[in-house]
């Protein structure tokens, strides 16, 4: 779902929100099923993804509630967003909220990747879903 310049996507992931979290923040997982970097959950804390062919993406850590929300400014200097991940316990497993903000659809750069990120977030949230039944 989009709306205005932001993206929003929801999973319910039947696992519980401490797997959830640690897929979300620990390196070696999120490269499993997104990007490479050296993700952590402190406020302040700046990383780089490698998004392959969309190069490398400078990030800073600017929300954090342990097992619950995870904000980062992404791609500093280009999009200049900001993707947010909300961890809601839900039975046994979690619903995981990301909503990914701040595209500027007037620019031709903007515009495209708020379109190809709009498809492709449901895309990589099926890869986690998939990376957490791997290691659950």
């Amino acid at each position: 779902m989009t709306e205005n310049n932001t993206i929003t996507c929801e999973k319910f992931l039947p696992h519980p929100p401490a797997a959830v979290w640690k897929a979300l923040t620990d390196p070696e997982l999120h490269a499993r099923w997104w990007a490479a970097g050296d993700i952590k959950p402190v406020v302040g804390h700046r990383f780089t993804l490698d998004m392959g062919n969309f190069g490398s993406q400078p990030c800073e850590v600017t929300e954090v509630d342990d097992q619950r929300l995870l904000a980062y400014r992404f791609a500093e200097g280009s999009l200049d967003t900001t993707v947010t991940w909300t961890l809601h316990p839900e039975g046994t497993g979690t619903r995981l909220v990301l909503v990914h903000a701040g595209f500027d659809l007037d620019s031709p750069m903007g515009r495209q990747a708020f379109e190809g990120m709009g498809r492709g977030w449901p895309h990589v949230l099926d890869r986690l879903d998939s990376v957490l039944g791997e290691t659950a």
